[in-house]
């Protein structure tokens, strides 16, 4: 239904109305528990992830190994668990062999899928490298563009092989004796789309994404497999594309990719504030088609989703495509968006139906991690700073623990162009039930209230003893996009004051437009 505030939301007049919502929880009700992997980000090979991004050995950070000590300490603070590398479309057109080895031996090519001159002086053991030294997993991907089955084994065995292999023995005499064990391996990148190198149909992709498959695990048994599912939920190709490849791929393959990005058009403010909503949908089909896959096989078996790419991106309006991009070189800063308060809100959002999904969600990627469509920016030579959507992934991140709690919201709902009828207030909470003989343990809530007008959250929680320390709360303005450290750094989180818990109930009051992460501690009652 929809009610006065909800008409104010969505652009019409009408008398303003506080939004009351109501959710409801219990200990024994859990939607799963969280995997840290869930709080990946992304470094792909464009514009400036790497290069005066993670590395640049000539700045007053730099590591012995050229790597921005100030980037990595922001990384650390974001909470990031994992990193993709290094694509994305880049992947497809990507020699690896080419960017291993004696860096003045490699030499540099035409990156066909962002038009740029890659000098190859970051590769693989670089980035595995800087990884392991930040404590972060590496989650790769092989081209099944313009290559192959043997050429994505033998990357599995350069990785992590042991001596007494070709490409083992080539990685022990590039410098590095132990394996890297990378665990978390990409059969591509988003092959269902015309922009990528070497794209293919369904059928073609989901065969191709097999063998490889199989090869790989011949190398090493222990590793898991993505498998590249949608580009998004708007492709005409959605839903069968994911039929049809996991009808090839389905006892090989552990996860399958979705990638979404979202963005205010036209100044729909409201289908903007509403676009975890569509995410939800797009996760709840892609599970649809892959249970229906296991269901005709008769499996037991659950395929999981790597939802390796998600953000905010005004790819419409602002990306000139990248057939409009000249041939460039020496890092081109390449679809550098810069955020508003608004754009932080919609991040928080998306956040909340990751953790609602953790069941079916054990890895995400933001992508990216810095400066493309970034939380972090920097400047060749100069500062590192957080971007506005910084702020509610780190605290995300840091206040969510051991299991997501399954809710049951009661929201007043608005319609919006883009997705339809969506609730006002949405939700998640995390517990982490792992102190002994009664001692509390972490719990979380995190909200976002959608509407223009206040709203007060009333939650029950039965069987449960709460207790709510404090929260912070990040507030949607119209300021616009917020240009340079100086701007971005008056956009951050503010402190709120704890509300009372009485008779087994807590009331939450939110500010209009805003996303607020509270903690406290709970246990049973």
């Amino acid at each position: 239904m929809e009610n006065d505030a909800a008409t104010t939301a969505s652009g019409a007049s009408a008398t303003p109305q506080p939004v009351a919502a109501t959710v409801s929880l219990h200990p024994d009700f859990l939607v799963g528990e969280i995997d840290r992997r869930l709080f990946g980000s992304f470094v792909e090979h464009l514009g400036r992830a790497v290069y005066t991004g993670i590395y640049e050995p000539t700045h007053a950070t730099a590591d012995e190994h050229g790597f921005r000590r100030d980037v990595a300490d922001l990384t650390k603070e974001l909470g990031v668990s994992m990193v993709r590398y290094p694509g994305g479309n880049f992947v497809s057109n990507y020699v690896w062999e080419d960017a291993v080895g004696p860096v003045e031996d490699r030499k540099p090519f035409i990156d066909l899928a962002w038009r740029t001159i890659e000098p190859n002086t970051v590769g693989t053991d670089e980035f595995l490298q800087w990884a392991e030294r930040e404590g972060i997993e590496p989650m790769m991907a092989v081209n099944l563009g313009t290559r192959g089955v043997a050429e994505a084994a033998a990357l599995v065995e350069y990785c992590n092989g042991e001596a007494g292999s070709r490409w083992a023995d080539l990685r022990i005499a590039n410098g590095r004796a132990e394996p890297y064990n990378v665990k978390l391996w990409c059969l591509g990148n988003e092959m269902d789309g015309p922009w990528q190198i070497g794209h293919k149909d369904a059928h073609e992709y989901g065969k191709l994404a097999a063998e490889a498959g199989k090869a790989m695990q011949l190398v090493d048994t222990s590793i898991k497999l993505v498998v590249c599912g949608s580009s998004s939920m708007g492709m005409p190709t959605f839903g069968e594309w994911e039929r049809t490849v996991l009808s090839y791929t389905y006892d090989i393959v552990d996860h399958i990719s979705m990638h979404a990005y979202y963005e205010e058009r036209n100044g729909d403010r409201a289908s903007f504030l509403g676009s975890a909503t569509g995410m939800d949908r797009f996760i709840d089909r892609v599970v649809a088609s892959a249970d229906a896959v296991g269901a005709e096989r008769r499996s037991d078996k659950k395929i999981t989703i790597s939802f390796d790419e998600w953000n905010v991106w005004y790819l419409d309006t602002r990306f000139p495509g990248e057939k409009n991009l000249p041939i460039q070189r020496d890092a081109p800063r390449i679809i550098e968006d810069v955020y508003s308060a608004l754009d932080a809100v919609v991040v928080g959002d998306l956040l909340i139906t990751l953790l609602n999904h953790a069941d079916r969600v054990p890895v995400a990627a933001l992508a990216q991690l810095v400066n493309v469509i970034a939380p972090i920016m920097t400047e060749p030579g100069g500062d590192a700073w957080r971007q506005t959507t910084f702020h509610p992934f780190a605290n995300t991140a840091r206040l969510a623990q051991g299991s997501v709690l399954d809710l049951r919201v009661s929201s007043p709902t608005t319609t919006t162009k883009e997705h339809g009828e969506v609730p006002l207030v949405t939700a998640a909470a995390t517990w982490d039930e792992s102190g002994e003989h009664g001692t509390a343990g972490a719990l979380s809530f995190f909200l976002v209230n959608r509407s223009a007008e206040p709203a007060t959250v009333t939650v029950r929680t039965a069987g449960l003893d709460v207790s709510v320390d404090g929260g912070l709360e990040l507030l949607a303005d119209h300021v616009g996009m917020r240009e340079g450290k100086e701007e971005a750094e008056k956009v951050g989180t503010v402190d709120r004051e704890a509300p009372a818990v009485e008779g087994g109930t807590v009331t939450f009051t939110l500010a209009p437009e805003s996303w607020s992460a509270w903690h406290g501690t709970a246990k049973r009652a």
